[in-house]
């Protein structure tokens, strides 16, 4: 594909998510055109389609994959209806998207998985923390005092997620002209658990697998889950290498913030994250850095100043370039098994199932 080619990118699902954290930042995009969309809601999808500028409408999303050939394809769904839908879509595209989990539960991804691999479809997780710019900062900062080691060794992550509001108003707008939803064959929870488990488990993996997969990515190395408390406050966990790491999940709540915080802690200094609700707007987190070398060198603390663009809009232009073969998926579906598998092994520490 030349630089001067569109990434053309069809549409499977144009539900709140759909529109207000997708679709209006692919149509923004000047490397790419939205050629269509699939959505069995009728009337949903003509105004959709005629506020975005959408040429195709489908009803089946096989008869749309088949017709128009994309490039890509952003399937936003619920996570439950993804090990029904995708085994439609591998086959049939080189590229695809979905929001965050990649399924329900660890077994079903590890065949998702392998079938994207089998099908050579490259599947991008929507982990949106992974292209805020704070984050990757922060990535990079880490990664040089990793390899320098002037800062000495890593020692602790520490990552805060109270409740809050995650909408930040950045479902302003969304179109929905009431017609019904059909009926989409559903994954259930792991079949072990008693039926109140099973709630606790479907919530954490809906709420706080992002937290669970940004732990991983600012550790540089898979962890373990070491202690979990049975009030649903603490994850306790320790990486491949010992550093130690935590996940705060509800210590406190508010009612019209969002309180999200990231430390990662070094012998000699620090980079702490400050992160904006999911549908923030045009503004990315906040980082900041702090070197105390010691033997006579004063210590500095800086903090970057970011370009104004959410981590939604620039998930969408790195999905285009995942689609270019210019960078691999930040995040893709073999790598987020490994977040339902710690879902599934912090359920099972917190009450012994």
């Amino acid at each position: 594909m030349s630089a001067m080619e569109k990434i053309r990118i069809g549409f499977i699902g144009v539900g709140n998510m759909g529109q207000a954290a997708h679709l209006r930042n692919y149509v923004l995009l000047k490397d790419c055109e939205v050629v269509a969309l699939a959505e069995p809601r009728d009337d949903t999808a003509g105004l959709v389609a005629r506020r975005y500028g959408v040429p195709k409408v489908y009803r089946d999303h096989i008869e749309m994959l088949e017709k128009e050939k994309p490039d890509g394809v952003v399937a936003c769904q619920q996570f439950a209806h993804h090990a029904a839908l995708l085994p439609d879509i591998y086959p049939r595209v080189r590229h695809v998207f979905t929001e965050k989990p990649l399924c329900v539960c660890p077994e079903a991804g590890e065949r998702l998985a392998k079938m994207a691999a089998g099908h050579g479809c490259v599947h991008m997780v929507g982990y949106n923390k992974r292209s805020d710019a704070a984050v990757a900062f922060a990535r990079e900062r880490i990664g040089e005092w990793k390899s320098s080691g002037r800062l000495g060794r890593m020692r602790y992550v520490r990552i805060v997620m109270p409740p809050g509001d995650w909408i930040a108003g950045g479902m302003a707008g969304v179109l929905n002209a009431g017609d019904k939803r059909p009926s989409v064959p559903a994954e259930q929870p792991p079949a072990d658990l008693d039926e109140k488990t099973a709630k606790e488990y479907v919530a954490f993996v809906n709420y706080y697998i992002h937290q669970v997969n940004l732990l991983r990515y600012l550790l540089g190395e898979p962890y373990r889950v070491a202690y979990a408390d049975r009030s649903g406050v603490l994850l306790v966990a320790e990486s491949a290498s010992g550093v130690a790491a935590s996940i705060e999940m509800a210590p406190y709540r508010t009612s019209v913030e969002w309180q999200e915080e990231a430390l990662v802690a070094f012998e000699k200094g620090y980079v702490k994250l400050r992160l904006f609700a999911p549908l923030t707007i045009n503004r990315a987190g906040e980082v900041e850095t702090y070197e105390d070398p010691g033997d006579g060198v004063t210590p500095m603390r800086s903090q970057p100043a970011l370009p104004w663009e959410d981590s939604m809009r620039r998930q969408a232009a790195n999905f285009a370039k995942v689609c270019r073969g210019e960078i691999g998926p930040p995040c893709d579906a073999a790598e987020a098994v490994e977040d339902l598998k710690i879902a599934r092994e912090y359920i099972r520490m917190r009450w012994g199932k």
